[in-house]
């Protein structure tokens, strides 16, 4: 059966009920600083939420995911957000204390509303909703709570598919969506480009070979490159950034005996990460300079001081609109808001580059908040937004298993 119209309003009517309860949670998990590797104290605090509305399982992994269970049926749906946030960055930027923060009656400020312990908020409610309203079925709903994304999208999802061996039916990403369905984003990868060189006294540069000189032309040449990657008509271009510039010199008054940049590459559909290097590689500046080009690889340890280490590229996924999954979420929208959604792609990285980047697990996104609080001084979110993503997250998995599941 599907869901009726009455107990559509039903749902809507509970989470607007719990409002109070998903501001008081997400103010408590926001006053937890939880840069990446540092998550330990906020995945804690979830855990006693998700205990005390009723998840029948709950679990914390070797990584530091958090993992709760409601239900035990055949069908298994996940829902995800990363509770790992940025730094505040200046200070003097934020009016309001990053963790300590403010609400009133229509928003709560503070590092992680958006991006992205809302979604983690909305998701623990969903599931009291769940059990307030017996909305239960012939599924088994696993609401994750994520480290490290910031530091390494999709890291966590690797070893949750590779170590724990779940590999769920779909995934919502509750990344800040606008209350919008998203299903894509561009991939990216993180290049390293290094040229080396010979130091000399400053006073006779002639007889080193100076890095930084060498690596002007190639810089040059990555801002031309920029222009010519391809587009794709859904995700958008294909785009590179030099982040970051290093150098080695004995001292200010000697010349330069390396020299290395950072790209960050953004990849579009169709695009490989075999291909962005050769690009970078076949440029006539990096072949002059013998410069090598390689891909960043990460192993910080996670707070439970576990290291997986992964190369560093992060695959882009698009998923089909008639794919089940955008079907279930458009219909939810449609069912609890009596509109038709916005169906989107975000423009940043989400662990989707993992779920369905590397995995091919379909992955949808739905969240509170907005993609341009992300990183941002001052950050927000929206206490109707929470309240209408609890709605959704607590229908989706019974829609689902009613109208589409095979």
């Amino acid at each position: 059966m599907s869901i009726t119209s009455l107990e559509y309003k039903a749902v809507l009517a509970r989470a607007s009920h719990y409002q109070a309860q998903i501001s008081s949670f997400l103010r408590d998990m926001v006053a937890l600083p939880s840069e990446s590797c540092q998550e330990r104290e906020v995945i804690e605090r979830i855990r006693r939420e998700m205990t005390a509305v009723g998840f029948d399982r709950v679990e914390v992994d070797p990584m530091g995911n958090i993992l709760g269970y409601i239900g035990t049926g055949r069908h298994l749906i996940a829902m995800d957000a990363h509770i790992d946030t940025v730094g505040v960055g200046n200070r003097d930027n934020w009016q309001c204390d990053p963790y300590l923060g403010y609400e009133n009656d229509e928003v709560i400020c503070g590092r992680g509303t958006s991006d992205q312990e809302g979604g983690m908020a909305a998701m623990v409610y969903a599931g009291r909703i769940i059990k307030d309203l017996d909305l239960a079925g012939d599924y088994t709903l696993l609401v994750t709570g994520t480290v490290q994304e910031e530091d390494c999208d999709g890291l966590c999802w690797q070893y949750i598919i590779e170590e724990s061996g779940i590999r769920p039916e779909f995934v919502v990403s509750t990344e800040p969506t606008s209350l919008g369905i998203y299903r894509g984003q561009r991939g990216r990868m993180e290049i390293r480009v290094e040229v080396p060189g010979v130091s000399a006294h400053g006073s006779a540069p002639e007889r080193g070979d100076n890095a930084i000189f060498k690596m002007a032309p190639i810089l040059l040449d990555l801002q031309q490159l920029h222009q010519r990657l391809p587009a794709d008509p859904f995700l958008g271009k294909g785009s590179l950034t030099v982040s970051e510039i290093f150098f080695t010199s004995p001292s200010r008054c000697a010349v330069a005996d390396s020299c290395a940049i950072s790209i960050d590459r953004r990849l579009t559909d169709g695009e490989t990460w075999e291909g962005a290097l050769t690009e970078i590689r076949d440029l006539p500046s990096v072949r002059q300079a013998g410069a090598t080009v390689s891909m960043y690889d990460y192993r910080r340890p996670s707070y439970t001081g576990l290291i997986y280490p992964t190369e560093c590229y992060f695959p882009c996924w698009v998923l089909p609109e008639e794919h089940p999954a955008c079907r279930t979420l458009v219909d939810a929208f449609t069912g609890l808001f009596a509109s038709e959604p916005v169906v989107d792609k975000w423009t940043f990285s989400t662990n989707g580059v993992s779920i369905m980047g590397r995995y091919n697990i379909p992955c949808i996104g739905f969240g509170p908040g907005h993609e341009d609080q992300a990183h941002a001084p001052n950050e927000l979110t929206w206490k109707e937004e929470l309240v209408k993503a609890a709605a959704m997250y607590a229908v989706i998995p019974s829609l689902y298993v009613n109208r589409y599941a095979r």
